[in-house]
């Protein structure tokens, strides 16, 4: 990709760490997390660890949500090694009890809990360490046995399973709850904000965790996966959501975590580390790590990279935190992301339009490049496929975030996007088929 700057001070502010926000409240609320899948760190390294946290504090998160199955015997050694290249980062974490995809017995989850609580880097909330799950109704009872051999917890489970309503009938023994629902319902082309709006409400005034994610597209037959949610302008969504709810906390979907197959659980395999992960749903904010592709993944998810998706994090995250979406910008340009496929070029390869779906997923995206940019007055954008340039006005504006798409409906070529002096060239759209013999749903992320 090429990259233009317009002087040495916008090098200068690109290149800066972005400061520290402080939450408007001082008990620990309005934070920013991503789910990071623990079973897949068999092996890791601390350099690895400390890749992974010094790239999210430079986006503006505060922590880690550590997925963590019981049957994983790297556990012991990778949670020590989370817990203390945090705290040498001033970074925070905290244990997501995988109840899906694993049993838990008691004894299990006090331990851990007991073991890191009172670790430097693990979060706490009015003194008390944050704990949450990826689902696990059928432990509910099993919490009041946790909090006493504990000293308590602050417990903000995913019980997403239950609805709002379900979550809101178990209010006594909880203290918040995180909502996984962050993608359009099947056969929806965008999400709203109807059931943040039914947590809050079944929440009473207890914390709401808010799910975030910048897309989706799964196909790995193998586990009878295989649907797109529509995600043409989800990440931008999902961010002025974000801005309009004012969650207590934020949690990114995901970093890595398990794969499931039509609602069933795909059974861990203790000294496998590719059982699953978010390249394999095309949900990540970084490059693929070849090593933690799921087999069958590679042909949608080579050479379709996402850490551009990360540029726009300090701005909105800073946004939300603050309570002011005129906020200073860490930098301006823009994050563009795209299929390289148009949608008719060949088959759909039986994708479906969502989870549950029935109908085609061409029916849930459209050949459109989208762009996100953030600037201190709304700006037009160019750009250019192949020999054609198409100069655009944003669609919508939140705050300093303009969103824009540009259709590129027989068009081919590289794509190019210019706004201001800053100017990036991104893969070709081209109208061959891929290798596949289908439509790859998932997209590339550019960012200038």
């Amino acid at each position: 990709m090429r990259l233009l700057n317009c002087g040495l001070a916008a090098l200068l502010l690109a290149r800066s760490a972005i400061a520290r926000v402080l939450p408007r409240q001082g008990d620990g609320k309005h934070q920013v997390f991503a789910h990071y899948m623990v079973g897949l760190t068999n092996g890791q390294t601390r350099d690895q660890w400390e890749k992974d946290i010094t790239e999210a504090q430079s986006a503006g998160i505060d922590g880690f949500a550590l997925n963590i199955g019981s049957a994983d015997f790297w556990n012991a050694d990778q949670l020590q090694l989370a817990y203390d290249t945090a705290a040498s980062h001033g970074f925070s974490l905290f244990l997501s009890f995988d109840m899906l995809a694993s049993s838990w017995s008691i004894d299990q989850v006090v331990s851990l809990v007991n073991q890191y609580k009172e670790v430097g880097s693990q979060l706490k909330v009015d003194g008390k360490p944050l704990v949450s799950t990826f689902e696990g109704t059928d432990w509910v009872d099993n919490w009041a046995s946790v909090r006493s051999a504990t000293g308590d917890i602050f417990l903000v489970p995913d019980w997403s399973s239950l609805g709002a309503p379900g979550v809101g009938e178990r209010l006594p023994l909880i203290d918040g709850a995180f909502n996984w629902g962050a993608w359009p319902n099947a056969n929806e082309l965008t999400i709203s904000t109807g059931n943040d709006i039914a947590y809050q409400s079944a929440l009473q005034g207890k914390a709401y965790m808010m799910g975030v994610s910048p897309y989706f597209y799964t196909n790995l037959p193998q586990y009878n996966k295989n649907w797109y949610s529509s995600s043409d302008s989800l990440w931008y969504d999902r961010w002025k959501q974000v801005l309009e709810i004012d969650p207590e906390y934020i949690e990114i979907i995901t970093c890595k975590r398990v794969v499931y197959a039509g609602g069933r659980t795909i059974p861990r395999q203790p000294g496998l580390t590719s059982i699953g992960n978010d390249y394999g749903e095309s949900s990540y904010i970084n490059d693929p790590i070849p090593a933690q592709i799921v087999s069958g993944a590679e042909t949608y998810v080579d050479g379709f990279a996402h850490s551009a998706f990360r540029f726009i994090l300090p701005y909105f995250i800073s946004a939300y935190k603050t309570g002011n979406r005129d906020v200073e910008l860490q930098a301006e340009g823009a994050v563009a992301w795209y299929r390289t496929t148009p949608i008719s070029v060949c088959s759909d390869g039986g994708t479906v339009w969502g989870q549950g779906g029935d109908a085609s997923a061409a029916g849930g995206t459209r050949d459109v490049i989208s762009v996100i940019a953030l600037s201190n007055s709304p700006q037009n954008i160019t750009v250019t496929i192949g020999g054609s340039t198409q100069t655009v006005s944003p669609s919508d504006t939140v705050g300093k975030a303009s969103f824009y798409q540009v259709p590129f409906d027989g068009q081919s070529g590289a794509v190019t996007v210019t706004i201001g002096c800053k100017t990036t060239t991104g893969p070709e759209i081209t109208n061959a088929c891929p290798a596949s013999g289908h439509v790859n749903f998932n997209s590339v992320a550019i960012q200038l």
